[in-house]
């Protein structure tokens, strides 16, 4: 998807500036306003491919070039990416890295500053609401809870594109409250580990998974650590929606049903319609 370019020409051998922008969990009006002002104002967005497509249309004016990277899918190679992004600073003003959830939570932004200002390219980063942050408020149950959780964990077993291979180890964080990012393929796993390693977990400890926080499409899985560790998800999840699993006795709410399905509906709305 492309457009005209904005109309800020390069007048001299300055290099543009390049924002790494978080996007948020989903929903268009959960951009920052710092970052929905960064797009209006681009001459050129390289965005991931969980970005909503509707938040785009705050960009009408940049040339738009998507840059994302999902697991078992063609992608954008790291190193091609930050190529990119310095080649785009020759040319440009104002450059987006437009990013799912926050930049500096498990997007790699490291390596994208590292090669820019290896270059002499001034960076910047916009953050933005992380999916475990929606996904609490979305159900409404706070991942702290005096007396009973005093720490969250945020975790992923996606290295390098890839989830642990059969066999390899887990390796169990020693927080109250555990939130593990792109974890679906390893659920069974995650939960069977955790029931006969941690000192925090067992089988009842509560679980919510959810997935496209945030979003029209946002589902929720309620139930418990042993029924996960069953594989009770499994045919659940569905592969096209980013799944979020919340895990600590901070989210047990027993006026809740077990195994629970259910569809959230919209959170947010475009910021067009916000007026």
């Amino acid at each position: 998807m492309t457009t005209a370019p904005a109309n800020h020409h390069k007048t001299s051998n300055t290099l543009g500036k390049v924002y790494l922008v978080g996007a948020g969990p989903g929903a268009v009006d959960l951009i920052t306003v710092r970052g929905a002002k960064l797009l209006e104002q681009a001459d050129i967005v390289f965005y991931d491919a969980l970005v909503d497509p509707e938040m785009l249309t705050l960009c009408p004016q940049a040339e738009k070039i998507e840059v994302g990277k999902r697991c078992g899918k063609l992608s954008s190679a790291q190193q091609f990416i930050n190529k990119r992004l310095v080649d785009a600073a020759q040319k440009h003003q104002v450059i987006v890295r437009l990013k799912g959830g926050d930049p500096m939570l498990f997007g790699r932004a490291d390596e994208e500053i590292q090669a820019l200002k290896a270059a002499g390219i001034e960076v910047q980063v916009v953050p933005g609401i992380t999916a475990a942050l929606a996904g609490a408020a979305s159900i409404q149950q706070s991942l702290t809870l005096r007396g009973v959780s005093r720490s969250v964990a945020f975790i992923t077993l996606a290295q390098g594109g890839e989830n642990l291979a059969p066999g390899q180890p887990i390796s169990n964080p020693s927080a109250d409250t555990l939130v593990y990012y792109m974890g679906r393929k390893d659920a069974a796993r995650i939960a069977q580990q955790l029931i006969e390693q941690s000192p925090n977990q067992h089988g009842d400890t509560p679980v919510e998974i959810l997935e496209a926080v945030s979003t029209p499409r946002e589902r929720l899985w309620t139930s418990t650590l042993q029924e996960l560790a069953a594989g009770k998800a499994d045919q659940w999840f569905d592969s096209a929606s980013p799944a979020l699993i919340m895990i600590g006795e901070a989210l047990r709410n027993s006026g809740r049903a077990t195994t629970v399905d259910t569809f959230q509906g919209q959170i947010g709305k475009p910021l067009r319609n916000l007026a």
